[in-house]
């Protein structure tokens, strides 16, 4: 790695003894965790497909026909009546992520001189160096496996497949095989879940070059060897697998390591060096491991390296899903919170980037998610509400979609905003490239179908009401959680009945949608001057929350900005500065850095920022922590810290770019590079520390859009296939 510029990797002089440290790698399928003493490496394998087996009901409970009753009280005043809108059920979690097991390679003992790791986010590979021996590990996205090469092994080398990390089942049914081969070995480990017929079954082929091998189950050990590769995969399957066939697979890869690694590159690094961001760095700060750049929180280096490390670890943890509350790693099989997509807040956070940063990766991930699990959400809005079309869950293991995570204190089968804000991502994405997934088009008018199937009650004005109506993960002062127009679900619901119009053009339906749309309420303004977080008289705010559901119109919507609502937006502010940080959680800084680019406070943006920064959020792997001094394992503060200073620097809809909107003063040079606009046009921006910039767009399609600087407001006028230069100030 050079340090004359950005570093696209990090790296550390000592071993990671603890799990949370080791360096990651993924192609969205599997994932490795590398971590170990040097003389005890560890590989811990993991798959998005790994969920502990169900143990109760997961149907959504059938309430619609007690709907209309509860809609009557709530609207008659009584604010605890949702508290008995459901069947009785306690609290369960949706099924759990976990690990599958370790593949560990134990050496003699050594001097330990010149110990060495680093991770190359280019490559997606994890390097190793001690007493003249190197272990390379990367996962393909070519051929779905981990490849594990070490040369200079040593004397001998210990191999074995080991289940038996924290938090492991008690009594699973456990079984290993060992099968030598002419030029090494086949070892598998086959987990089966206590009282399931569900089962995970790894299979490792090992390759020796030279040498002797021998078998020592469960494993083998390996004498003289010059180098040996291991290639490994993993299985989620009921009955059994057919472990010789899979070796037979393995087998059939490429033996050569740097054949299988340019395979894996054709698709890893492509997607990598889409985006970079260079913020004038110190050459010496750059240069550091991150472990001792991360206790300089005030540093353009630690700013570029954990963007850059964002966007790997996004990237790498997004392929058959996008990320989990872990990523696609953890090293526990009690995984905090079930290692779960969560649907209200944090996955949608985590993947704010992909448009903006180039990662359509992300979003396809993103889709199959939604996509797979449409039928739930369709029993979610029949039992629940009685309704036709959608309503996501605000858990989900990635196999069920049902809503079935829910209790008095969190009521979350009342969230109906969840459809449209899973969605959001796949519109912006459409607008980004130009193109209209019919997919997505179907999935809204499946929402607007909910909509006009749910929303029948009206005021006294003759709004219509949103009844009953959850804002997570919030309630009113003094009052209960399950409510009445919560300002989340008004933005959605007008957002997800126009856009399905605007999707479905000329239609009766798109008309029935959009007066549907109008007949919404209005935000609603509190005492405090501050956008209230339920539109109705009586729900006063509580402030103190980590969540910012109610301001879901700011930000990732656009129906409230500085341009075109002032007002509205002056509330939303307001209600910003009011916002309590609660338990400190990662994703509560930097959803609230988010909405603070939206409203052009680059003060607000950079307090936010230091709070992670200065908070110890992050370990030495540069995977984030949910809360401050490195406490519960958890990717939203590393998957979305690249949003945050992409929306400080540029900001766009298909009508419209914003350049520089909240850029933060320390952050005085740099160039951030590739990222793409919803208008279809790529963009490189640079600004200098007297505060002259240059953007640079590359349009794919001829459009006119408003260019908003610090000068004000003008027309721009694009043609596809002509680079358009601008001049600016960036303050």
């Amino acid at each position: 790695m050079t340090h004359s510029a950005p570093v696209h990797g990090t790296w550390e002089p000592q071993p990671a003894t603890r799990w949370e440290d080791g360096f990651l790698s993924g192609n969205g399928r599997h994932g490795a965790l590398v971590f170990g003493e040097p003389d005890t490496e560890r590989v811990v394998v993991t798959h998005h497909t790994l969920v502990r087996p169900g143990d109760g009901d997961t149907r959504p409970p059938e309430l619609a026909g007690d709907l209309s009753a509860l809609q009557d009280r709530l609207l008659s005043g009584d604010t605890t009546a949702a508290e008995s809108f459901t069947d009785g059920r306690p609290l369960r979690w949706v099924r759990a992520f976990h690990p599958a097991f370790r593949v560990r390679l134990d050496r003699p003992a050594g001097a330990g001189t010149g110990y060495h790791r680093e991770v190359d986010f280019a490559t997606g590979t994890v390097r190793t160096s001690c007493d003249g021996w190197t272990s390379r590990v990367f996962v393909s996205r070519a051929d779905d496996v981990i490849v594990q090469h070490v040369t200079g092994p040593g004397p001998a080398l210990g191999i074995d497949l080991d289940h038996r990390l924290p938090g492991a089942p008690a009594a699973p049914a456990v079984g290993h095989g060992t099968v030598l081969a002419p030029d090494g070995a086949l070892l598998s480990l086959h987990l089966r879940h206590p009282g399931s017929d569900l089962a995970c079954t790894g299979v490792t082929r090992i390759a020796v070059t030279g040498g002797r091998t021998t078998l020592v189950p469960p494993g083998v050990r390996i004498e003289g060897a010059r180098s040996v590769l291991l290639l490994t995969r993993v299985h989620r399957h009921t009955g059994e697998l057919d472990v010789v066939a899979e070796g037979r697979a393995l087998r059939d890869l490429p033996a050569d390591p740097d054949e299988l690694l340019d395979r894996h590159l054709a698709r890893h690094r492509a997607a990598y060096t889409r985006v970079s961001l260079d913020l004038a760095a110190d050459p010496a700060e750059r240069a550091l491991p991150g472990s001792e750049l991360l206790k300089r929180p005030r540093s353009a280096a630690l700013l570029e390296r954990l963007f850059a490390a964002g966007r790997y670890h996004l990237l790498s943890a997004s392929g058959l899903f996008p990320p989990r509350l872990t990523g696609l790693w953890t090293g526990d099989w009690n995984t905090a919170w079930s290692g779960a997509f969560t649907h209200d807040a944090n996955l949608n956070l985590q993947t704010a980037s992909a448009a903006a940063a180039a990662l359509p990766e992300v979003t396809e991930a993103h889709a199959r998610l939604v996509h797979g699990q449409l039928p739930d959400w369709g029993d979610n809005a029949r039992a629940i509400f009685g309704t036709r079309g959608v309503v996501a869950p605000a858990h989900s293991d990635g196999e069920c979609g049902h809503a079935y995570h829910f209790s008095r204190e969190y009521p979350l089968h009342l969230w109906t905003a969840g459809a449209d804000w899973l969605l959001k991502p796949l519109v912006d994405h459409d607008e980004t490239h130009g193109t209209r997934d019919p997919r997505t088009t179907a999935a809204l008018a499946e929402v607007a179908l909910f909509y006009e199937d749910f929303l029948t009650r009206t005021d006294g004005d003759g709004h219509l009401v949103v009844v009953p109506s959850y804002s997570p993960e919030n309630r009113p002062a003094g009052g209960s959680w399950g409510a009445l127009n919560a300002a989340m679900d008004l933005s959605a619901a007008r957002h997800a009945l126009r856009t399905a119009a605007a999707r479905h053009p000329g239609t009766a339906e798109a008309g029935r949608w959009t007066a549907l749309a109008d007949r919404l309420p209005p935000h609603r303004i509190n005492a405090d001057g501050a956008l209230a977080e339920w539109a109705w008289p009586g729900l006063e705010d509580t402030y103190d929350h980590r969540h910012l559901s109610h301001l879901y119109g700011v930000w990732p919507l656009e129906e409230i900005t500085p341009y075109d609502t002032p007002a509205l937006a002056a509330a939303a502010h307001r209600a910003l500065e009011l916002r309590g940080a609660e338990n400190d959680s990662a994703h509560g800084h930097l959803h609230h850095a988010l909405v603070a680019a939206r409203l052009r406070d680059a003060d607000r943006v950079a307090h936010a920022l230091g709070r992670v920064l200065e908070g110890d959020f992050f370990h030495a792997s540069l995977m984030s922590a949910h809360y401050p001094g490195r406490d519960v394992y958890n990717a939203d503060a590393a998957h979305t810290l690249p949003a945050v200073l992409i929306e400080a620097l540029v900001q766009s809809t298909p009508g419209r770019l914003v350049l520089f909107p909240a850029l933060p003063a320390r952050l005085t040079a740099g160039a951030l590079r590739g990222v793409r606009t919803r208008f279809g046009a790529g963009l490189d921006l640079v600004w200098n520390p007297d505060g002259e910039a240059t953007a640079v767009l590359r349009p794919g399609r001829s459009v006119r859009v408003e260019l908003r600087t610090s000068s004000g407001a003008e027309p721009l006028d694009l043609v596809a296939g002509e680079d358009r230069v601008l001049t600016l100030r960036a303050r």
